[in-house]
């Protein structure tokens, strides 16, 4: 785990930023308060968006913005996918991004070739979506391994990365992941002749 990660309980601020997100806040802190170990699911769009990556590779991302960047906002681990929390809007401009970079799901030419394919799909929650989030304490329940913030909030008003920085992290964790050659990719056309019997 990298040392600038900051795995701790949801503060108060922090608690009261996330249900500012719901329709009825008051209901969630309550909810909360009653039930502190309970997930809950929250609206995307207004107070933040979420991006959705597999856990390897959200935690290359998290690295990459821990060890080379500014850091990052909030983050939590549910169910086997990393929530990155971003700025209100990313959601819509991380895919153009990708694409515009050709680092997208299926490129330019829609194939999987060259770096397309080296990002995973993410899954980009924004306004009219809603996301499960970790409860603000550490759940003690086996039932609920894998369920928990990695990246605390902390305060009523969060640095949240935009579409910008969490495409350079995307490509960086891409880019970490790609086994380096000296050798050029074989040419899936061409004939292959065998000349070890050669005289």
């Amino acid at each position: 785990m990298s040392s600038g990660w900051n795995a701790s309980h949801v503060t108060p601020d922090g608690a009261a930023w996330l249900a500012s997100a719901g329709t009825y806040p008051r209901s969630t802190l309550a909810l909360w308060e009653e039930r502190p170990d309970a997930p809950i699911v929250l609206p995307c769009g207004a107070v933040f968006d979420v991006v959705s990556a597999p856990s390897m590779f959200g935690r290359r991302m998290l690295d990459r913005l821990w060890d080379d960047g500014a850091g990052s906002g909030p983050v939590a681990e549910f169910r086997g996918r990393m929530l990155l929390f971003a700025a209100p809007g990313t959601a819509q401009r991380l895919p153009a991004l990708l694409e515009w970079e050709e680092w997208g799901a299926h490129g330019r030419d829609g194939g999987e070739t060259g770096r397309t394919g080296a990002v995973p799909p993410l899954l980009c929650h924004g306004t009219g979506d809603a996301v499960t989030i970790p409860a603000p304490t550490e759940s003690t329940s086996p039932a609920r391994s894998g369920c928990r913030w990695l990246v605390a909030p902390d305060t009523r008003q969060p640095w949240l990365p935009g579409p910008e920085v969490l495409l350079w992290a995307a490509v960086r964790a891409a880019r970490s992941a790609v086994r380096i050659s000296i050798f050029p990719p074989a040419d899936q056309g061409a004939k292959v002749y065998d000349v070890s019997r050669r005289r």
